[in-house]
């Protein structure tokens, strides 16, 4: 979600992205007409308690090869197109407490929910607790930044243009990156939230990890510090698979990585040298320049979509639709867009090259970055083989603004040490493997950093989770304790179930009360959760992703429900059904068929034989007949 408030040059201006949360997603806000939300980046005046500008220009830190430093490996999670973001985890303070971060290249600063918040929403993780931390310092007012009325701490406030702030205390305290970076755990500021409004006091993560340009950026001040090459990396999840990694810091680039030159000087985002889109081979027939024009062609890790220019995106338009004359144009899952969506298509992701053309960008040095058809399609929600462009006109702006469904399944190497920005496609649930990167080692204690060092500072990290790969897992099954009385939560099960499959995002109809147990005012149940519709069993990626949000505590239900707690989760393996649980239906409706069958013959035979019986019935000339009566005259 890209809620960039980079500021430039003067303590007065501050450039901000604008991105609302749709249904689905989370893209930019202003709408133009009935198409997709656009971005839009408006000047506005800083408030007097608005932290003080951060220059962008850059450090002339003295070169390092890549391996020279270490770096932090770090794992995203959430999907870009289901949660509108991605997230890191992040850890702060003795002991550590953990948090749910969206990572943003837009964004300059790092902040959590603090303790003392005032208005914040309910999110992922508790709030940070300064007083739990043995090693949190409050920065201390000074003549480098804002401070707030008693003049005694350092104060920061963000404003975006969709109506949401934020706006807190800027403190110090020991950042930890997990247990398969190799990066030890550093100081660092970042913002402890008092009040916060909008889409950030609505959203599910917790805060935001600004990777931006700026002083309070984490990068920078990793940088800073000389403990990391001035660098770092992204690489998000492909379509239907979410995820992804992270790095803090230089690795070294594949050899058939494509660059392109990034001015940091252009505009104060992550730009990129575009040129020329290729549609099925062809060049568009654009003039180079309807990429340069505003900010330039930025990439922004926290928006969703892609948005061209008005000429560009017509364009681009008419050459997809004109090489996908087969296919059957129909309408976008949501009424309120125009979406240009297509039906007829493989439901495989990896066949989708077989029907959708090849799109090329072309950067001023020469080299071209082959997207596939992930990167510019999302599923169409309510169509089985139906997919949409998730590329659209970004209204008015003749900014290009490239989100993170251009990227999937690529990993984007943000060299700021050396003004360039490289592409790698490959598969982001494997990249350690595909750049041979083996082992990942433990956080080292820190060292001293005067009287409030810490010498266990190693969070704890999600393990692994590694199915076999002949299983097929017929249901996944966890128990839940609730605070709450079972007679008052009995008629609400169905809301219960239905929050749960959101959160574990499968279909409601395949969670299912298995069990109950009333305990005084609290409740202990059985859930289970079984393959869809008609598939015989759970695909290995589904539960490793329902799996990994039940042993990560990242189920969260409403408060209505009281506090919860996951107790233990189990999979079992597709249980073999004998021929007669196999064919009972069958069976059953063909003996039903026969009966129905049999009585309709049966009472076809008995109406025609007794019309026979009343059309060729006759008496005997000698029969009595009954008397008549006869009337009086």
């Amino acid at each position: 979600m890209a809620r960039a408030s980079i500021p430039l040059l003067t303590t007065i201006v501050t450039f901000v992205y604008v991105i609302q949360s749709n249904p689905a997603t989370s893209t930019a806000t202003i709408l133009h007409g009935r198409t997709r939300p656009a971005m839009v980046l408006p000047l506005y005046l800083s408030q007097p308690n608005i932290s003080r500008s951060i220059s962008i220009s850059r450090r002339h830190l003295q070169r390092s090869h890549p391996n020279s430093h270490p770096n932090a490996r770090m794992r995203l999670y959430d999907d870009l197109l289901l949660n509108g973001y991605y997230t890191t985890r992040l850890w702060i303070g003795t002991p550590p407490q953990t948090f749910a971060l969206i990572v943003d290249t837009g964004s300059t600063v790092t902040y959590v929910p603090c303790a003392t918040c005032e208005h914040c929403g309910d999110h992922q993780d508790p709030k940070f607790e300064p007083d739990l931390s043995s090693t949190y310092q409050p920065v201390k007012c000074n003549l480098d930044c804002n401070c707030d009325r008693e003049r005694a701490q350092c104060v920061y406030e963000r404003k975006y243009a969709e109506m949401s702030s934020s706006s807190g205390v800027l403190g110090e305290d020991i950042i930890s990156f997990g247990n398969e970076s190799d990066l030890k755990p550093q100081r660092a500021v970042f913002g402890c939230e008092n009040v916060e409004t909008g889409d950030l006091y609505s959203q599910h993560a917790d805060g935001i990890i600004g990777l931006g340009r700026g002083d309070l950026s984490v990068v920078d001040q990793l940088v800073e510090k000389g403990v990391i090459s001035d660098s770092f990396s992204l690489c998000y999840g492909g379509m239907d698979v979410g995820g992804g990694a992270m790095v803090l810091g230089g690795i070294s680039p594949p050899k058939d990585m494509v660059f392109t030159h990034s001015d940091p000087v252009r505009s104060p985002y992550y730009n990129i040298d575009l040129k020329v889109i290729h549609v099925g081979g062809k060049p568009l027939p654009l003039n180079p320049k309807v990429f340069d024009g505003k900010h330039g062609t930025v990439l922004d890790s926290g928006t969703t979509y892609a948005y061209l220019p008005e000429a560009a995106f017509l364009a681009f338009k008419n050459a997809i639709m004109s090489e996908l004359q087969s296919l059957k144009q129909i309408r976008g899952p949501d009424p309120n867009y125009h979406d240009i969506c297509f039906s007829g298509a493989p439901s495989d992701v990896s066949q989708l090259s077989d029907t959708f053309p090849a799109v090329e960008m072309a950067f001023g040095n020469g080299q071209k970055l082959l997207l596939s058809p992930e990167n510019y399609l999302f599923r169409h929600s309510k169509v089985r083989g139906a997919y949409c462009l998730g590329i659209f006109q970004n209204g008015r702006d003749p900014t290009t603004l490239l989100g993170g469904i251009i990227v999937r399944n690529t990993l984007v190497m943000y060299d700021r040490e050396h003004s360039k920005i490289g592409f790698w496609k490959t598969n982001c649930s494997e990249l350690w493997e595909r750049l041979h990167i083996t082992g990942a080692l433990s956080p080292i204690p820190s060292s001293s950093e005067g009287k409030n060092s810490s010498t266990d500072l190693s969070p704890s990290e999600p393990p692994n989770y590694v199915l076999p790969g002949n299983l097929q897992i017929g249901r996944i099954t966890f128990d839940m304790f609730l605070s709450i009385n079972y007679s008052d939560l009995r008629p609400h099960i169905p809301e219960l179930a239905d929050s749960i499959a959101q959160e574990l995002d499968v279909n409601t109809s395949q969670v299912h009360l298995l069990n109950f147990m009333s305990k005084g005012n609290n409740s202990f149940i059985a859930w289970a959760v079984f393959p869809s519709g008609s598939a015989n069993y759970i695909s290995n990626a589904t539960a490793l992703r329902i799996i990994s949000r039940l042993a990560e505590h990242r189920v969260h239900i409403p408060n209505t429900f009281g506090n919860y707690k996951l107790l233990q989760w189990n999979i079992e393996p597709q249980v073999k059904r004998t021929w007669w649980q196999e064919h009972f239906l069958m069976v059953v409706l063909a003996i039903t068929i026969m009966m129905v069958v049999g009585l309709s013959v049966f009472g076809i035979l008995f109406i025609l034989r007794r019309r026979h019986q009343s059309v060729n019935s006759y008496k005997p000339v000698d029969a009595a007949l009954p008397e008549q009566e006869l009337q009086p005259l």
